[in-house]
């Protein structure tokens, strides 16, 4: 196919990008034409997952390759006049979720995990859920049939009365049960976003999110964030200029940046909203991991406008894929109908797992002693960062990440692609990005942060 360089100053990333356009170019793989996967790429030019996981990814973005879900890579049939296109302008519409993911879960056996978005094990709700699990087993649960499309009732009412205690009036049949937040996102999606809709988002923002949305062809607008919230000039700007229909934001502990937005933010938020009519939905991931009890967007509104995203996953067990989303009736009907299409129902006994987690009288103390401990790993990782000479964009002190960037580690990809060689799991900032352009921000899961390994390797590299 073509060799690559390893002692050339063009990094391998780019290499690859161009030598697969010159292939395409010159009619060498012609449109149709299927291309190695990332894993035997990776295998044939000894190189990184990581490095083909960026290349390809590029590709995708430009409109030179299509990703076909369980046959592979193939190259996209590109209109005469994408010949002469911009690179990347063709990125909102092309780009293709399934890089991401499968970086992430193909290299989930790295030691250091250090940009993961999940907790270790050891820190997640584990006797909770082996408590529950014999409880079950000794009611002898029946397993057959599919449950009720909406979700387990009883998990839906005690989600109505911990909602309730945040300051959110609900009913039960306001709570559809997902398997975790993405679903919860998609169904969103789904039902609110069509092709070409303009879509604000935060930015950055959260990943599986804003690549969900690419798939779903909407036109993201970036929000920026800061570290108290929103620039709220320039939302209300692309308000005006864009017209979108939603705004899909996370004003909690914020992912990738660990933000929360304060009291007058989300008033102003809801003023926005509510003049030019426009749909909010609130992803409250991490509202258990909050020591501060706050307003939400969704208590603000009381669900007129807001449609409101939690789940389990993040402080019980992400393999349980427990989330819910909470709206007003009319919508949940709507949103229960897509579930119905897509899957039938959820899993009424990992949502009955989960309820028996919750009641059986140790939840409170769980979290409790989570945000303390992520607290303690917030100031220790920060410290750390800061004692390398990282730039923290915001010290939350709360939540499970730090945004930070050095100004001798300008490209946090190639940093990666070096990182996975010793078997450290960073997070480049630029998978959080909405408009997918480089940048030197990148992501730090405190809870896997405090490692003498990830700390050799930034020392080693900062020379």
């Amino acid at each position: 196919m073509f060799t690559l360089q390893s002692d050339s100053s063009t990094p391998l990333v780019t290499q690859i990008v161009d030598g697969l356009r010159r292939l395409i170019a010159d009619g060498s793989l012609r449109t149709g034409a299927k291309i190695p996967s990332i894993r035997q790429f990776a295998k044939t030019h000894q190189v990184s997952v990581f490095t083909v996981v960026e290349a390809y990814d590029r590709l995708v973005a430009q409109g030179y390759l299509v990703s076909r879900p369980h046959s592979g890579f193939f190259v996209r049939r590109r209109a005469p006049a994408e010949a002469a296109a911009v690179p990347g302008l063709a990125s909102t519409a092309s780009f293709d979720a399934q890089w991401y993911l499968r970086s992430i879960f193909e290299n989930r056996h790295l030691a250091v995990k250090a940009g993961c978005g999940w907790l270790p094990q050891s820190w997640l709700f584990e006797d909770g859920v082996r408590r529950s699990l014999r409880g079950l087993a000794a009611e002898n649960v029946e397993l057959d049939g599919y449950g009720d499309p909406r979700g387990h009732l009883p998990l839906r009412e005690f989600i109505r009365d911990a909602m309730a205690e945040h300051e959110v009036s609900l009913q039960p049949d306001q709570v559809l049960l997902t398997h975790g937040s993405s679903h919860a996102l998609d169904l969103a999606i789904r039902r609110l976003v069509r092709a070409g809709d303009a879509v604000l988002v935060d930015d950055p923002g959260y990943s599986n999110l804003l690549f969900a949305l690419r798939v779903a062809g909407a036109r993201l607008i970036p929000v920026p964030r800061t570290p108290q919230g929103y620039d709220l000039a320039e939302l209300e700007e692309a308000i005006v200029t864009h017209h979108p229909r939603v705004f899909f934001t996370q004003p909690r502990l914020q992912s990738p940046t660990a933000s929360t937005a304060t009291l007058a933010q989300l008033h102003r938020v809801l003023q926005l909203a509510d003049k030019h009519g426009l749909t909010i939905v609130e992803n409250d991931l991490y509202v258990d991991l909050d020591p501060d009890p706050r307003p939400s967007l969704a208590s603000l509104d009381q669900l007129a406008r807001v449609l409101y995203v939690g789940s389990y996953s993040k402080t019980i067990s992400p393999n349980l894929r427990v989330g819910y989303i909470a709206a007003h009736p009319a919508l949940i009907d709507d949103l229960a109908q897509l579930k119905m299409i897509s899957g039938l129902t959820s899993s009424a006994f990992s949502e009955r797992l989960i309820l028996g987690a919750l009641t059986e009288g140790r939840w409170r103390k769980h979290l409790k002693s989570l945000r303390t401990r992520l607290a303690e790993a917030h100031e220790a990782c920060g410290q750390r960062l800061a004692s390398l000479g990282f730039e923290l964009f915001h010290e939350p002190k709360a939540g499970m990440f730090l945004w930070a960037r050095h100004p001798r580690l300008p490209d946090p990809v190639a940093l990666s692609n070096r990182a996975a060689q010793h078997d450290i799991m960073l997070g480049p900032g630029n998978l959080f990005s909405a408009t997918l352009q480089p940048t030197d921000w990148m992501r730090f899961n405190v809870a896997f942060a405090d490692d003498a390994r990830l700390h050799a390797f930034l020392q080693a590299e900062l020379g």
